[in-house]
């Protein structure tokens, strides 16, 4: 590690502590675990962009299955819902996917179009002739607190794995479509996809409640009142002479920074070594230039693949830890500037191509998205003291603070292509 990464690193911890010391621990840590997770997402970015040249924007979609593979997997199943509609609605997905199956077999055998659109017309129909009444009937059981099938019941650590696993098969099926498409409309496509999952999850109340949203999410820490009931907890809080309700919050929050740290680590450790295996080098060629790429054999399209299922499975777990820290499952939170644009500026600021800088932009972004606000609306306080409490510019500045995140992320953008192009930690 260089000095300047050590000393990048170094100010990212003098920013978090100082949150701590300036302001509370609770806001510090929950600084510390949305960067942690930040910067698996922005790993993933990494992967496709900085190391293969794939311009993804559709991370959105990809996180948001690792937030529905939380449901899918720790939520315990609704055995009404099962009861009332789950062996059709099954079947009907089989069927849907055997229809997708057999239209590209038909296409391939014999190259009609109209064989192909009438074999989908007919499996169309059949599909929602099963579907149609089986999500009545699952949205009908108790909709006001269930109306979905629920999931698996397992461990909530074992949806990190899965979320993974979710992204990356969606990956899969986008980059047979979309990866032969040229940089832009592969962002296009890709844009487009991020948002027709965000959609069906918002539709689709059978799968996780829609808009209704699902609350009250396993944990794999223990959840703050038990904390407080428990005599031994208190009176340890005591001797550090901390409030039981302060102090389990903290505990917490802290059980949540060591799992992500131990998976961030272990992920960068992994990015690495395949960062500077042949494979790496490979990408890294490929990525600089494709024709000459193709013309040593090397098959282009199928390593962009493989790189763009890494990616995209990173961005998945990334956003299975995110929802299980929130406890809760919100399709309506999921916003192309949060989970698209945010983790871009992370890639670019920390430097692309580069595994520890996308870490890095992980982190220092987080934290500016976060306390700019805050900054700003003290800022503006002391700028608007002497003003009088109707006055027109002072009600325009006040109002203009929430504007100040956006504004910081462009300035700071800006700032580093104009003055470190390659990052903050640019690529060797």
């Amino acid at each position: 590690m260089t000095l300047r990464t050590f000393g990048l690193f170094a100010l990212v911890a003098v920013l978090i502590l100082g949150t701590g010391f300036v302001q509370s621990w609770n806001s510090a840590l929950l600084i510390l675990n949305m960067g942690l997770v930040s910067a698996v997402m922005a790993l993933g970015v990494n992967l496709q962009w900085g190391i293969a040249g794939l311009f993804n924007v559709g991370v959105m979609g990809f996180v948001a299955l690792g937030g529905l593979a939380v449901v899918l997997t720790s939520v315990d199943p609704v055995p009404e819902a099962w009861a009332a509609g789950g062996p059709r609605l099954l079947l009907a997905l089989v069927v849907g996917g055997l229809v997708i199956a057999g239209a590209t077999r038909i296409w391939k055998r014999v190259h009609r179009g109209w064989a192909v659109a009438t074999f989908l017309i007919a499996g169309f129909f059949v599909y929602r002739w099963l579907l149609d009444p089986a999500v009545e009937a699952v949205e009908d059981v108790n909709p006001a607190a269930t109306g979905y099938l629920g999931g698996l019941g397992l461990p909530v650590l074992l949806s990190w794995p899965v979320g993974g696993l979710l992204a990356a098969g969606a990956a899969w099926l986008i980059g047979k479509i979309a990866l032969g498409l040229r940089s832009d409309y592969l962002a296009i496509a890709t844009l487009g996809i991020a948002e027709i999952i965000i959609a069906i999850l918002k539709a689709e109340d059978w799968m996780a409640r829609g808009v209704k949203n699902v609350t009250g999410l396993p944990r794999p820490v223990p959840y703050e009142i038990d904390l407080q009931n428990d005599p031994g907890f208190v009176e340890a809080a005591a001797s550090f002479g901390m409030d039981p309700t302060t102090a389990s919050t903290i505990y917490v929050k802290l059980g949540y920074a060591a799992l992500f740290s131990i998976l961030l680590v272990i992920l960068l450790v992994l990015a690495q070594l395949a960062l500077k295996s042949p494979w790496g080098r490979m990408m890294r060629a490929i990525r600089d230039n494709e024709t000459a790429a193709r013309a040593m054999g090397k098959d282009v399209t199928a390593r962009h693949l493989q790189v763009f299922v890494l990616g995209s499975a990173l961005c998945g777990i990334a956003g299975a830890m995110m929802t299980t820290l929130d406890g809760q499952l919100v399709p309506g939170t999921y916003q192309p500037l949060r989970y698209t644009f945010l983790i871009w500026v992370m890639v670019i600021v920390g430097g692309s191509g580069n595994n520890l800088g996308a870490v890095l932009g992980g982190f220092i972004i987080w934290f500016l998205w976060v306390q700019v606000e805050p900054m700003a609306q003290g800022a503006m306080g002391l700028i608007t003291a002497g003003m009088a409490e109707d006055s027109a510019i002072r009600a325009h500045l006040m109002d203009s603070v929430q504007q100040v995140r956006l504004l910081t992320m462009g300035v700071v953008l800006l700032v580093v292509l104009r003055f470190s192009p390659r990052g903050l930690l640019p690529e060797r």
